[in-house]
């Protein structure tokens, strides 16, 4: 700002940078995470297995990711940023090369190291934010810092859908995008800001002790269960549904050609691209999160409904899956209210767990699906009517989202200016 003293301005283009980067960073490990979706076939040739087996080879990644939301949140509050996130791009690049070995067990490791190191990114961008940035736009950066992630989701597909159909082998993929992770690792480490010292600014010096203690403060708080089953009921539509099986839905339900299977799948992370920083924009202007979470949740319902009972050709062909997509948004809302129903110093604390919840979600129903659809299909080929029972509660899981964002406390700035929300007990939660 022009009255800003230039060290601020400076500081606060550091810290700009530093957000930028770890976006992209967010970016890169979110288009190793869906790229699976479209060479399917590949990996299932490359690895001698079912295309459940391979589904539950690439579901690791989220064995990972969740538990390693809980160690990525505190290590933000206790050491700071630039002590691990390093680390995590580090580990997503090491990730990456084990799993072009073609090797299943080097493999597994490598695909649970992507999900270990991936987390960091999402975590550390957001504590960027919670820490360094102003409250009032704290909606709008966290869905900014999504639709980055959802631009590498979608580039997962789209573009390495034609880059492997064009010839390119799975195994050179998987070993390039490894090694670019190496100079994302070593930037991060250069621009991230150095935490401030224990006691600094009324900071506790880290310990085992004080971090079990903000994880007990984090769960005891029933705002932030609600917060994580929330977007985990609202995410599994998209990691599961669609990042996992979308193109073969696309292709064995509706009999559509591969290349555009994959674009049409593709149209739902790019639905959060657009959805995440305007669904956010849309909280902060209107100072509350409830009512964009349910409305936005509304449309989820409706649409896939539609994806899966609708007549087909009814809709222009990309128009469902971004308007999906940018409904489905409504799902990073979340992290903002458990950030602001828990004390400020527990941010990267609160924005673990509900990491942790919202990823286990998507772990223990992933295989459980792919097994429903085996199931379904009594190990033949798949039809329509096989996805439909195999998927249709996710339905339901969407209708209780929406159900729980009623039992939500409004946390938006507008309630929280008014008189009656300044009680001691809101200041502790």
């Amino acid at each position: 700002m022009p009255g800003e003293p230039p060290a601020v301005r400076g500081a606060n283009h550091a810290v700009t940078f530093a957000w930028l980067l770890t976006a992209v960073f967010y970016f890169y490990q979110y288009a190793m995470r869906s790229a699976p979706a479209v060479m399917m076939p590949d990996l299932t040739a490359a690895f001698g297995m079912s295309a459940v087996g391979v589904a539950s080879l690439v579901g690791l990644f989220y064995w990972g990711y969740a538990p390693f939301s809980l160690v990525a949140g505190v290590a933000m509050d206790q050491v700071g940023p630039r002590a691990v996130m390093p680390l995590g791009a580090a580990s997503v690049a090491v990730g990456a090369v084990l799993f072009s070995t073609g090797d299943v067990t080097l493999a597994s490791i490598g695909r649970f190291m992507q999900g270990a190191g991936g987390v960091f990114a999402l975590i550390g961008a957001i504590y960027l934010v919670s820490t360094y940035m102003p409250a009032a736009r704290a909606a709008t950066m966290i869905g900014v810092t999504q639709m980055f992630g959802m631009a590498g989701g979608s580039a997962g597909q789209f573009a390495v859908g034609p880059v492997i159909a064009g010839g390119v082998k799975w195994d050179s993929f998987w070993l390039v995008t490894g090694l670019i992770g190496i100079p994302i690792a070593i930037l991060l480490l250069i621009l991230i800001p150095s935490r401030k010292k224990p006691n600094d600014a009324g900071q506790a010096r880290p310990s085992f002790g004080v971090a079990l203690r903000g994880f007990g403060t984090v769960f005891a708080n029933p705002q932030s269960i609600i917060c994580g089953l929330i977007a985990g009921l609202i995410f599994m539509p998209t990691t599961i549904f669609d990042m996992v099986w979308g193109v073969r839905f696309l292709e064995e339900a509706h009999n559509i050609p591969y290349s555009e299977a994959v674009l049409r799948s593709a149209a739902v992370p790019f639905g959060w691209i657009i959805g995440c920083p305007l669904l956010g924009w849309i909280s902060d202007r209107l100072g509350r999160r409830k009512p964009v979470i349910i409305g936005a949740t509304l449309v989820l319902l409706l649409c896939l409904a539609f994806i899966l009972f609708g007549p087909v050709g009814v809709l222009p062909p990309y128009a469902l899956g971004l308007v999906t997509g940018i409904a489905s948004g409504s799902a990073m809302i979340n992290y903002t209210v458990i950030k602001e129903a828990n004390r400020p110093e527990l941010s990267g604390t609160a924005t673990g767990v509900i990491n942790f919840i919202n990823f286990s979600m998507t772990a223990l129903f992933g295989p459980v699906f792919a097994q429903m659809l085996v199931t379904a299909s009594a190990g033949g080929e798949r039809e329509l009517g096989h996805y439909q029972d195999t998927f249709q509660p996710l339905l339901y899981g969407v209708v209780l989202a929406i159900l729980l964002a009623f039992l939500l406390r409004e946390t938006g700035p507008k309630a929280r200016r008014r008189p009656e929300n300044q009680s001691p007990q809101l200041a502790t939660n």
